[in-house]
């Protein structure tokens, strides 16, 4: 008897912002910002958005959902002295 399901292929369901958010722990606006932003994986199907779990993972796994270093201010130490000097009466 043979197998009827040999050579078939399952595919990977779609799955929703709502179920990407809980897939991957975070809110769906974070989903939405990623993808407008991060360029994390997406779909569009008409008005909705619609994503691959395995596209995701991979995704960030790559570090696409890293954060980015925050920028440190530089100190303006010019700035500084002065205020320094007019504040005890230096000159």
């Amino acid at each position: 008897m043979a197998n009827d399901n040999a050579g078939v292929v399952h595919a990977e369901p779609w799955a929703s912002v709502e179920q990407v958010a809980q897939h991957i722990g975070v809110a769906k606006d974070t989903v939405y910002r990623w993808r407008e932003h991060k360029g994390l994986p997406a779909h569009r199907m008409g008005r909705l958005w619609k994503f691959k779990l395995t596209e995701v993972d991979q995704w960030v796994m790559a570090g696409g959902a890293a954060e980015e270093a925050p920028s440190t201010p530089e100190p303006a130490p010019a700035i500084a002295a002065t205020k320094n000097q007019a504040s005890h009466g230096n000159p």
